[in-house]
Formats: structure tokens, C-alpha cells, sequence
């Protein structure tokens, strides 16, 4: 059986990443330039140095699961094939990744001078690619609210201006509408539930489950590395790891091992079917 191009690779895994549907993001996908996922994987396989990667979602004075596993994923892809990760998140989980991993800290309610910091930040860390993987993204308010209406704002690190003001490509995550990268699409979310981040980006990236995204670009540098990266990544493992620092689930509000209410077998799910799109393994073989 011939292997797919890389195009449809894509389209596959943009379709996968969407099939469950919680949120609306079949919804926003079908008004979306298709191939996301191979443009963003692209952009991280080119580059050659620093990868700045914002992530964490306040909830309940702690950070949800949702963005972190998936960061932390691929920031152990990333380190592997020899470029150079930077985590880029506020407190609490600042302090929880800082001593295993490069890390650098967002100040936390710092919107008025958030464009300030992080231009100087920029020319500090010289990054040859900026990811946002669920972060809390800016309103029309210029503002930061969840899910569920709130405004969460003093307890939100920016990461918005890393993302406008970078000199290299931008890559975003989402899975409701409220991340950083969703004002690509801001205009189509007046039927969602949410107040919507206008914060645009080169590339956004759509799933059901933000830290799943992650896993579809892994796929990608796989396949370009012929490498399994996939095989080792252990979502339940993370989640145990986070869940001792204080991780909660964004949407129970729970210190548990899930991720936006599901089980981390479905994250477990979807990387054996990504390893069997890239042909790493078959059916009989997991």
C-alpha cells in the first residue's frame, strides 16, 4: 500500500483531531485553509535553534492538564531531534516544570505591560519558532475569561505579544475558541458558546483536545526523521507527573488523571492511530 503524501497525512490527522466534536471545532475546521498541521510542522522542522512553547490555563489558583502533557511532549520530541525548547509559562506551573525543564516565567496580570516585556523577551531568546498550546488568549476587552464566562485575568500570564511581535513563525492550539490563535477564526464563533480571543497567528491548530495536537505534529517530524517519536510518549505518565505538581482538569476542576474530562486512554488512542497512519506499526502490532 503506497504511504500517503503529506498533504493528505494531514488532512487526515486534521480530521481526527476533530471527530469528537465537544466544542464546536468541526464547526471552525470546515471554515479553515486546509493542511494546518503540515504548515506547522514544517515550520517546527526548519527550525534550527529555540522553540518558544506557551502553555497553561489558570483554574481554581493552579494550571489545567490540558496544553501542559502536550508541551511537554513535544518539548521532549524537540530536545531529542537537537533544537532547543523553551517552556514559557507563569506561576504555578513555572515553578512545577522550572527544575526539569528549560523554562522561562511569565509575570502573572501583566496585560499593561505585556507588549513591553515581550518584545525585550523576544530579542532576549531569539526564537526560530513560537507555539501557543492552550493558552488563555486576549478579548475584545483585552481581556482573559474560561469556558465557562469568567474573567481570569489576575491570574493570567500574557504570552499574546510572543506571538504578534515574534520575527519567525507563529503556531497556535486550541479546542474552544478562548485560546491564543482563535482570532483567525473569531469572525466564525458568534453561534459558539465563548467569548473569543482575537489574538491571531501564522498557523492555528484545531482538536478536540489541545495536548492531542501536539501528538499530529510529532506525527509529522516522524515521519520526516523516520523515527517512531510517538512510541514513547506516555500521556498517562505525564498527567501522574502534573497531577503531583497540582494539575487540575479544566473542565471538572479535579485533581485527576484527565485531560478536559476524558480518560488519557483517548490521547493514548489517538497516538496508536497516529503511528499506524505513518506506518510505524500495524493493527497486530499494539
Amino acid at each position: 500500500m503506497p504511504s500517503l503524501s503529506d498533504e493528505a497525512l494531514s488532512l487526515k490527522i486534521e480530521s481526527m483531531m476533530v471527530e469528537l466534536n465537544p466544542r464546536g471545532m468541526q464547526y471552525l475546521y470546515a471554515r479553515q485553509t486546509k493542511g494546518t498541521y503540515l504548515r506547522a510542522a514544517q515550520s517546527l522542522h526548519k527550525a534550527q535553534h529555540t522553540i518558544l512553547i506557551g502553555t497553561g490555563f489558570a483554574v481554581n489558583n493552579t494550571f489545567e492538564t490540558d496544553g501542559p502533557v502536550g508541551a511537554i511532549a513535544l518539548y521532549k520530541v524537540l530536545e531529542k531531534l537537537g533544537k532547543q525548547p523553551i517552556l514559557v509559562t507563569g506561576n504555578p506551573l513555572y515553578s512545577a516544570l522550572k527544575k526539569d525543564f528549560n523554562c522561562f516565567e511569565l509575570p502573572i496580570n501583566n496585560i499593561d505591560n505585556a507588549r513591553t516585556f515581550s518584545i525585550k523577551a523576544l530579542e532576549q531568546l531569539k526564537p526560530d519558532c513560537v507555539l501557543s498550546i492552550e493558552r488563555p488568549g486576549l478579548n475584545q476587552h483585552q481581556r482573559y475569561y474560561n469556558m465557562r464566562g469568567i474573567d481570569i485575568s489576575e491570574h493570567c500570564g500574557c504570552f499574546d505579544f510572543f506571538v504578534t511581535e515574534a520575527h519567525c513563525p507563529t503556531i497556535a492550539i486550541g479546542d474552544g475558541g478562548n485560546e491564543i490563535g482563535m482570532g483567525n477564526l473569531a469572525q466564525h464563533m458568534q453561534d459558539l458558546s465563548i467569548t473569543p480571543c482575537l489574538t491571531p497567528c501564522d498557523e492555528l491548530l484545531l482538536a478536540d483536545v489541545s495536548n492531542w495536537a501536539a501528538y499530529g505534529l510529532i506525527g509529522f517530524l516522524s515521519r520526516w526523521h523516520n523515527t517512531d517519536l510517538l512510541a514513547d510518549i506516555e500521556p498517562l505518565d505525564i498527567l501522574h507527573y502534573l497531577s503531583e505538581r497540582g494539575s487540575v482538569d479544566g473542565v471538572t476542576h479535579k485533581n485527576e488523571l484527565t485531560e478536559d474530562g476524558l480518560h488519557a486512554m483517548h490521547g493514548q488512542q489517538l497516538i496508536t492511530r497516529l503511528r499506524q497512519l505513518g506506518s510505524f506499526t500495524t493493527e497486530n502490532e499494539v
